[in-house]
């Protein structure tokens, strides 16, 4: 392996972290309402479990308000077992086949608890950015240690490989911060 493709394999593992950390922060209840949130969630259909989106449609009717339409009129209890099964503590009200979430405004010690939460999050990407950026230190002291790069390309390569990690840092923690200023709007 070569240094560039090391850099480049190291950027796009770097890249997946914070693309990771977005995807599992889209899933956090911030009072606002997101059909992210209700997505994922498991739902029995016909004996097997798949995903809410595919077995409904999903929409935002207001700010505090989402919408699931289920395309099959027998799926509605399914739907609603799903969402009062899950951890999200959300109660769906059913109107014949259309079923409302409508989203409580949250405590101020919850969004806390769910600022520490972000944190937490944040700090979990920042360690498998500086994971990748290890194994991407050690392919190249490997590198050298085979003689198939002089100690200046060594160093050179670290420096830019420590130039990305302090990138995708930078992206965690602006990522980190819209979340928390998210959730501390009332």
């Amino acid at each position: 392996m070569s240094i560039p493709n090391i850099k480049k394999d190291a950027e796009t593992r770097m890249a997946k972290s914070v693309e990771s950390l977005k995807h599992d922060l889209t899933r956090l209840r911030t009072g606002r309402a997101s059909t992210a949130l209700v997505e994922h969630l498991k739902v029995n259909y016909y004996g097997s479990d798949v995903p809410l989106s595919q077995v409904a449609n999903i929409s935002v009717s207001d700010a505090r308000t989402l919408t699931i339409t289920p395309w099959e009129k027998n799926m509605v209890g399914a739907v609603e077992k799903a969402i009062l099964g899950s951890d999200l503590g959300l109660t769906p009200t059913t109107a014949g086949t259309v079923i409302r979430i409508n989203m409580p405004a949250l405590t101020e010690q919850r969004r806390k608890e769910l600022a520490k939460h972000v944190a937490h999050e944040g700090e979990n990407a920042k360690v498998a950015i500086r994971n990748v950026r290890r194994d991407a230190m050690q392919q190249v002291k490997d590198l050298l240690k085979e003689r198939k790069v002089t100690e200046d390309e060594e160093r050179r390569a670290e420096e830019d490989i420590q130039k990305l990690t302090d990138r995708f840092v930078k992206d965690v923690d602006a990522v980190v911060k819209a979340k928390e200023q998210e959730l501390m709007q009332l």
